[in-house]
Formats: C-alpha cells, sequence, structure tokens
C-alpha cells in the first residue's frame, strides 16, 4: 500500500520545527513577499534554517513563488529563485507561466510544482505543465474524486500529483479572487488578501417597479457572511484517497498556530498511519474529535465526494471551538518542575491535555500547583501579560520540547 506523504504549512522556522515534530513527511513555506501569504514569516534566514533542519531529519522543504507577477516584480523573482536554488530547496511552488520559465533558468537543480493557483483541472492541463518543466502538480481544490481519479489514470507515470486535504477554503477559483483588491486595493494574487470573503454584509433586494426601494435581506442582525466558506475537512475519506493512489496530501495554513498545527498535523500523521497498518479498521471518528478541538469554521468535504453539494458555506461568519484553546508549549522538563511557555491564562485547577506526538489519544492532568520560573514562589494563577511568558509546572508524564498543552476552558 502506498503511503502519501503529509504536508503541512509553516509560516516559521518554529512553526516548522512543529510540524515536523508532529508527523509532517514535508512542509511548504513562502518568500517573504513573493508567496501569497507574505504576512508569514519567513525571510531567507529562515529559509537557510528550515531548510538546514528539514535535510538532518530526512524530510523536505517546498517554497512558493506563487504570485502573479508583473512585468515589474521579475527580478525580484529571478534574484529569490538563484537564492533557492542555492538554499537546495526541494521543491518551488509556481502558477504563473512566466515565472515557471524564470525558474528553469535560475533554479535549474530544483523541481517545479504548479501552484493550485494555476487550476489544474484535468489531465490535458497536468500533461501539458509536465510538458513544461513540472515535476509535481497541485490540484483545483474544485475537483471531486473522480475527476482526480481520470487525471491519475492518465497522466505521465513520472509526474507527482498532490490534493488538498484540510483548511480553508476560497471561493474564488482556486484562490484566483480579486474581491480583496476590489474592495481594499490588496491583492491575493500578489500575497496580501484582505479576506474580504470573510466581512460580514448587508444585502438588499430592490422591488423593480420601485427604483431606490431597497428592502434588506439579512440572516441575523450582524448581516450574513455569503461569500464564506466552511472550511475543508478529508479525514473520513483517507480511505479513498489512498486508493486513488496521489503522491502528496496537504494541509493549508501557513498563518495558522503552534496549536493548530500540532492537532491537526498530529491527527492526519495518525489516521495516515493507522489506516496503512490495519486498514479494516479505520474508524475517522477519534481523529475528527481531535480536529474539532483546533478554532475552526464548520468543515465540509466540499466537492470531494460529490460536486453537486451544497453544505459548504458558513453563514455566521464564525470559528468554533468554545471548549479548548492554546494553553502553552513545553520549553525544558524535569520530573518534578517542567517549564512551559504559556499562551493563554493558567491557574490551579485547570484541565489539560497533552498532544503527543504520533499518539491521538492525549494524557490529561490537572494543575495542582505553579511556580514563578524566576523566584520558585507558588502562584495560583500566571496571564500571558509579555512575549514568552513562562512558568514552571509539574506534568506527569516525560514530555520533549516543543510538545503543545491544550487548556478545557
Amino acid at each position: 500500500m502506498k503511503k502519501p506523504e503529509l504536508l503541512a504549512p509553516a509560516g516559521s522556522f518554529e512553526k516548522a520545527k512543529i510540524a515536523f515534530m508532529y508527523g509532517a513527511d514535508a512542509i511548504y513555506a513562502g518568500t517573504a513577499s513573493l508567496s501569497l501569504r507574505s504576512r508569514a514569516e519567513m525571510e531567507n534566514s529562515d529559509l537557510y534554517n528550515t531548510i538546514k533542519y528539514a535535510h538532518e531529519l530526512g524530510k523536505k522543504v517546498y517554497v512558493a513563488i506563487n504570485i502573479f507577477a508583473w512585468d515589474e516584480n521579475y527580478e525580484e523573482v529571478k534574484s529569490q529563485a538563484k537564492v533557492l536554488n542555492e538554499l537546495k530547496v526541494d521543491g518551488i511552488i509556481v502558477a504563473d507561466g512566466g515565472v515557471v520559465e524564470a525558474i528553469k533558468q535560475e533554479a535549474p537543480n530544483v523541481d517545479i510544482h504548479i501552484s493550485t493557483q494555476a487550476n489544474t483541472v484535468s489531465y490535458h492541463a497536468a500533461n501539458f505543465w509536465y510538458k513544461n518543466g513540472a515535476k509535481r502538480i497541485i490540484l483545483a481544490r474544485e475537483l471531486n474524486k473522480e475527476q482526480i481519479r481520470k487525471i491519475m489514470e492518465n497522466k505521465p507515470k513520472e509526474l507527482e500529483i498532490e490534493m488538498f486535504i484540510h483548511g480553508a477554503i476560497c471561493f474564488g477559483y482556486s484562490g484566483r479572487c480579486f474581491l480583496s483588491d476590489f474592495l481594499a486595493s490588496r491583492s491575493a494574487n500578489l500575497g496580501d488578501c484582505a479576506q474580504s470573503c470573510r466581512w460580514g454584509y448587508n444585502v438588499y433586494v430592490e422591488e423593480a417597479n420601485k427604483p431606490g426601494n431597497l428592502m434588506p435581506v439579512e440572516y441575523g442582525k450582524e448581516g450574513t457572511h455569503i461569500f464564506s466558506s466552511k472550511d475543508l475537512c478529508l479525514i473520513k475519506e483517507i480511505p479513498e484517497i489512498f486508493d486513488l493512489g496521489v503522491d502528496s496530501l496537504k494541509i493549508e495554513g501557513r498563518l495558522k498556530t503552534e496549536y493548530y498545527l500540532s492537532t491537526i498535523v498530529n491527527a492526519y500523521r495518525c489516521a495516515i498511519d493507522d489506516y496503512a497498518k490495519n486498514p479494516k479498521e479505520y474508524d475517522y471518528t477519534k481523529y475528527l474529535k481531535e480536529i474539532e478541538k483546533t478554532k475552526t469554521r464548520g468543515l465540509t468535504t466540499f466537492y470531494f465526494n460529490d460536486r453537486n453539494n451544497k453544505d459548504f458555506q458558513e453563514y455566521d461568519g464564525k470559528q468554533y471551538n468554545l471548549e479548548y484553546e492554546y494553553a502553552g508549549k513545553i520549553i525544558s522538563y524535569k520530573e518534578d518542575k517542567s517549564i512551559i511557555e504559556i499562551k493563554n491564562k493558567l491557574q490551579i485547577g485547570d484541565n489539560l491535555e497533552i498532544i503527543i506526538p504520533g499518539k491521538i489519544e492525549t494524557e490529561k492532568f490537572q494543575i495542582k500547583k505553579l511556580w514563578d520560573v524566576e523566584t520558585e514562589e507558588e502562584i495560583s494563577v500566571i496571564n500571558p501579560g509579555k512575549s514568552e511568558q513562562k512558568v514552571k509546572i509539574h506534568i506527569p508524564i516525560k514530555v520533549e520540547k516543543n510538545w503543545i498543552l491544550r487548556r478545557k476552558k
């Protein structure tokens, strides 16, 4: 049974380390200004550290230069491509045909991955990109499983196929949206999306015979979020995805927190490994329960099972998870007192869960004592009042640096 690569997002070097620790085979990152998440924290020095770290682990790093470039962008594109070639990145994610040509010239030793932004929805398009230098195609998210199967059956054998399995969905065609630029002068296709689709809108109807007579159409007092989608989640469909034979499964979210990464990556890592070991007893519900402990919108399979599916709009515009939050990250372990970096308020009596890499079951415990990290004085509560605020705490099992803790509210 072919086990697909698990590919996770990383908006920083620290997030890359979390993704690898919780089971990612590879991560994808952006450059400082030439990817579609220009707010992600990856300068060239971060990329160097991430690539060096990944290769020491035997894992991979792919970097996005997936903007739709204006002529004035090409000098920077070529310069960045040369840097990535020198850093020996494992692949460059590209959407624009002109940028593909620039990458082939300036980074000849690096594999080219065609971004989902290129809207590849057929094996004809996949074959075109292969003939023009592509090593991998990242499929458009609009495809259903039968369309993916047809591509798999008709693509060149050497061409790798990657698909999204989890994360935010954009209503623009494979993310190629102009709404943000139109409303906020921030181009999604140049990495500066204002997420206008997530805003609340007041909607009105006008009677044709009475121009100017506007009647509001409201879903609630906050208006309606008619452009906002639920988040993709294909944890239940892992068996069918294995059957398709795709090469890489991608999680969206370079701007997400370390807590989100640890939970989602670990859930899919466990699901993939468990299914590969024992496909007949695959039970998606235990992985889904973990996924639902993150801050997420409603979940949808989008078009994967049925292109007529209409259950993907998030009319409330909300993110859900009222029960759990990011508690902290392990800095160092000692049997009596460990040091954690806190991310939210902690106090005596709080119930915490340790997210253990490679295990879907968490370790639960209650805070009995807290100690000031500098004075060793016992305290009853601590708030994240400053950056990297730390506290000492007794943890009942042996833990490793960077393991993540969640708190049940």
